[in-house]
C-alpha cells in the first residue's frame, strides 16, 4: 500500500477527528498541526512490525446543512 487515506471531520469545539479508510486507525487533536503529529504517531504505532505506507492523505470532509 502506496497511500492510506484519513477522513477528517471538524468536531462542533474545532477540533479534528481523523478515521483511516480501510484501517482500524482513529486519533484526534484540537488543531491540524497536531492532528497531522497524531496521525504520524498512530500510524507509526499501527504498523510498528511491517512497512507502512509511503504516503498519508488527510481529506477534510465538510458537511454543512444551509435552512
Amino acid at each position: 500500500m502506496n497511500e492510506l487515506v484519513f477522513e477528517v471531520t471538524q468536531e462542533a469545539d474545532g477540533g479534528f477527528v481523523a478515521e483511516a479508510l480501510g484501517e482500524s486507525i482513529v486519533t484526534q487533536a484540537d488543531s491540524w498541526d497536531e492532528l497531522r503529529a497524531n496521525v504520524r504517531e498512530a500510524v507509526k504505532a499501527f504498523y510498528f512490525d511491517r512497512p507502512a505506507p509511503a504516503r498519508l492523505r488527510l481529506h477534510l470532509v465538510r458537511d454543512e446543512v444551509i435552512a
